[in-house]
């Protein structure tokens, strides 16, 4: 089973580089909305909190756990963040997250396309099993995008992790097998071409 590389993946709409130091500064600007951290572990709308954000992302990356990407317009302009985590080679997984997205460009597109490539990626290129994909139980817009890319909602841990308002959350696991791959490519082909 390969190894996560590094990998710029490309698309119409999108493109994912591996976080690198000059996507920084943007990349702060863009998380500094509270409202993109509602329901998570770890907020990163302050400059304590994206430092944090970042050692975590490093020290995942370093340990073989992550891949990191700057989510980028085709021009270079840094809108987000997304990523490979929880790695497992041995067992062929990997799940996409830790995803956040500036509201100027949320429902424009470029989530679902940056899905469309790691997915692509994770399947085609580097021949996982499955990518998995969890949320807050609570954030219905979440759950309704993830399913809408074709993902099989598989079940809730309860009382799962615990948010940075001390609430103790719920989440919500889905994934996507290897031999579901060419459906929901195909299904997220359509409704990125009629976007």
């Amino acid at each position: 089973m390969p190894a996560f590389p590094p990998v710029t993946l490309v698309g119409r709409l999108v493109r994912l580089e591996p976080l690198a130091d000059r996507h920084l500064a943007a990349l702060e600007a863009a998380a500094a909305d509270p409202e993109l951290w509602t329901f998570v572990p770890r907020p990163a709308d302050t400059s304590e909190g994206f430092a944090a954000w970042m050692a975590l992302a490093r020290a995942d990356e370093a340990a073989g756990r992550a891949l990191v990407f700057a989510t980028c317009l085709p021009d270079g302009t840094v809108i987000g963040s997304t990523r490979f985590a929880n790695v497992s080679i041995p067992d062929g997984r990997a799940e996409i997250g830790w995803t956040f997205v500036g509201r100027d460009h949320q429902r424009t597109g470029v989530n679902r396309e940056a899905k469309r490539l790691m997915l692509a990626h994770a399947f085609d290129t580097l021949g996982l099993e499955r990518v998995e994909i969890k949320t807050d139980a609570r954030n219905v817009p979440s759950r309704t995008a993830i399913a809408a890319l074709g993902a099989v909602e598989e079940g809730t841990l309860r009382r799962h992790t615990r948010t940075h308002t001390g609430f103790l959350r719920d989440t919500v696991y889905f994934s996507i097998l290897k031999d579901e791959w060419p459906a929901v490519r195909d299904r997220l082909n359509e409704r990125l071409n009629a976007h």
